[in-house]
C-alpha cells in the first residue's frame, strides 16, 4: 500500500469520504446511513507455523462490512502492508461493488500480513492452511456465510488449498466447494475466472465508448481503436486488461509501469512479450524492445487517452494528481485514487470510471462460480447440444429451400460452423459478465446524467449502490 502524503486521508477515510459525499445527496432515514457506513466486525488472528526449524507467528484479518445479504463476499490478500484499516476499507468497497452489479452478497475482505515472495510453495501451503483453519472454525469461511476469493498476492492455488482445508474440516458438507471462489477448473472453478477482472475492464470501457456524450465529456471521440493506454501494474488484472484491449479492440498500450520502472513506446508495446519478460526476470529492467525509465511516475503522468491503475491503492494522490494528463482513468485496482486526488481530477474535467464498478468483473464471475458449485453442474451442460440441434434444423431447412428454388447463393462455411456451435461455459460466463457490466454502467449513467447535483460517475455509483443496500435493510425491518 502506498503511503499517502501528509494531510491526506487514509484509504479507509477516503472510502468513508466518498460514501459521505453520495449519502449527502440521498434521503436516508435517521441512523440507517451510519449503519450502512460502519464495518460490522473484524476478526484479527495471530497464529504460529513451524518453519525452518522454528515457530513463526503471523497476523491475519477477516472484516465483515455488511450482512444485508449473505453470504458476504471478498478476497483474501497476502501482502506486508495488510492491516485492519485496509481490510475494513476493502470490505466496504465490496459491499458497494456487489450492490452495484447486483451480486447477492454482502461485503467482506481478508488479509494476511506476509510477503509471499519470502516463502517457498510448501511453506506457503502450510501458512495458508493454518490461516484458513483459524477462519473456518469461526465460520468466517463458509458457503452460506463468508466466501473468499483471490486478491493481491493470492491466486487459484491458494484458493484450492483453502477449499481442501474446508472440506477436511466439514466432511459431510455437500456444498463445500462453494466455500471459496477463484479455484482451478479441476477443483470446482469456472472457465473465465482468472481473466475476469481484466475482462471486466474491457467490457466497462466498451460500454463507456458506446455513449458518444460520455466520450465527449472525456474530450475524446470515436471508439477504443487507436486510443493510447497506460497500464500501471502488469499483474493478473493489468495484464489481461492490456492484452484484451490491444488484441481485440485495437488500443495502443503505450506505457507499462511496474515496481522497478516503466516501458513506453508511442507505437504500442507488445503486451505478451512484456509479460513473458516480467515473469521470467521479475521486473521490466533490461527489456530490449522499448524505451525504459526507472522513474515510473513519469509514465504515469504522461500524455495518454486512458490510464489504468491496476496495482495498489493511493497511487494517484495529492502529490501527483495535478500532473496526471490522462483524459480517462479507469480504476482496475481498489482505491488507486485518494479522495483528495479525486476532487482535483474531477475539477479538471478528468473522467474517472470508479473501482466499485470497473473492477467488479472478479466478483461477478465469482458469483457465477458460486452458483455453479451450489448447482453441481457446469454451465452449458444441459442445453449446449440442444442448441446445436436446433441451429442445424434451421440450416438444413435453408439448404433444402436453396436446392428447391435453384438459387446460387449458399451459406459460408465459417458462418455455418459458428452458428452450429452451442455456447460453452467460457462463452456463457463472458456473456453474463458483459451483460452485468452494461447494465451496471447504465444504472450509474442514469444518475450521472439525470441529476444536476451529481457531477461524476463515482458519486453516481455510490448512490446506486447505497440505495440498494438501504432497500435490503428496510426489507429486513431496519
Amino acid at each position: 500500500m502506498c503511503a499517502s502524503p501528509m494531510g491526506e486521508p487514509t484509504f479507509r477515510e477516503s472510502v468513508d469520504l466518498m460514501f459521505n459525499r453520495a449519502a449527502a445527496l440521498m434521503d436516508l432515514p435517521g441512523g440507517l446511513e451510519e449503519k450502512i457506513r460502519v464495518c460490522n466486525g473484524v476478526y484479527k488472528v495471530r497464529f504460529g507455523v513451524r518453519l525452518r526449524g522454528q515457530i513463526q507467528t503471523f497476523t491475519g484479518y477477516r472484516a465483515v462490512h455488511s450482512e444485508h445479504m449473505e453470504p458476504v463476499k471478498g478476497g483474501i490478500r497476502f501482502a506486508p502492508s495488510v492491516d485492519q484499516d485496509e481490510v475494513e476499507a476493502l470490505a466496504a468497497l465490496m459491499t458497494y461493488k456487489c450492490a452495484l452489479v447486483e451480486a447477492p452478497f454482502g461485503g467482506s475482505k481478508g488479509g494476511l500480513c506476509i510477503d509471499p515472495r519470502e516463502y517457498d510453495d510448501h511453506e506457503l501451503e502450510q501458512i495458508t492452511r493454518r490461516f484458513a483453519y483459524e477462519l473456518i472454525k469461526r465460520d468466517l469461511i463458509h458457503p452460506s456465510q463468508n466466501v473468499p476469493a483471490p486478491d493481491m498476492g493470492t491466486s487459484e492455488r491458494e484458493m484450492a488449498w483453502i477449499a481442501d482445508q474446508y472440506a477436511r474440516m466439514n466432511t459431510t458438507d455437500i456444498n463445500s466447494r462453494a466455500c471459496v471462489t477463484g479455484k482451478p477448473l479441476h477443483s470446482g472453478g469456472i472457465a473465465g475466472r482468472v481473466e475476469a477482472t481484466g475482462r471486466g475492464i474491457q467490457y466497462a470501457l466498451r460500454e463507456f465508448f458506446r455513449h458518444p456524450d460520455d466520450v465527449a465529456k472525456a474530450k475524446m471521440s470515436g471508439k477504443l481503436d487507436g486510443k493510447r493506454v497506460v497500464v500501471q501494474g502488469l499483474g493478473n488484472v493489468g495484464y489481461h486488461a492490456a492484452k484484451f484491449l490491444s488484441e481485440e479492440d485495437g488500443a495502443l498500450v503505450t506505457g507499462i509501469i511496474e515496481r522497478d520502472g516503466a516501458l513506453f513506446d508511442p507505437a504500442g508495446l507488445d503486451v505478451e512479450r512484456v509479460r513473458d519478460w516480467l515473469v521470467k526476470h521479475g521486473g521490466l529492467t533490461g527489456y530490449p524492445d522499448a524505451n525504459s525509465t526507472p522513474d515510473g511516475s513519469s509514465v504515469l503522468e504522461s500524455d495518454c487517452d486512458i490510464l489504468i491503475p491496476a496495482a495498489f491503492e493511493g497511487v494517484i494522490n495529492l502529490s501527483n494528481a495535478h500532473k496526471i494528463q490522462a483524459k480517462l482513468i479507469i480504476e482496475a485496482a481498489n482505491g488507486p485514487i485518494t479522495a483528495g486526488a479525486d476532487e482535483i481530477l474531477n475539477a479538471r474535467g478528468t473522467i474517472i470510471i470508479p473501482d466499485l464498478y470497473a473492477n467488479a468483473g472478479g466478483v461477478t464471475v465469482s458469483y457465477f462460480e458460486w452458483v455453479k458449485n451450489l448447482s453441481h453442474i457446469r454451465f452449458g451442460r444441459m442445453q449446449r447440444r440442444q442448441e446445436e440441434a436446433r441451429h442445424e434444423l434451421v440450416l438444413n431447412e435453408l439448404d433444402r429451400l436453396d436446392t428447391a428454388m435453384g438459387d446460387t447463393w449458399s451459406l459460408s462455411p465459417s458462418f455455418r460452423t459458428k452458428y452450429l456451435r452451442g455456447a460453452d461455459e467460457l462463452e456463457l460466463v463472458r456473456s453474463g459478465l458483459d451483460d452485468t457490466m452494461r447494465i451496471a454502467y447504465q444504472s450509474m449513467r442514469e444518475i450521472w446524467h439525470g441529476r444536476a447535483d451529481v457531477h461524476d460517475l463515482r458519486t453516481a455509483a455510490f448512490i446506486v449502490a447505497v440505495d440498494r443496500v438501504a432497500k435490503s435493510y428496510k426489507a429486513k425491518g431496519l
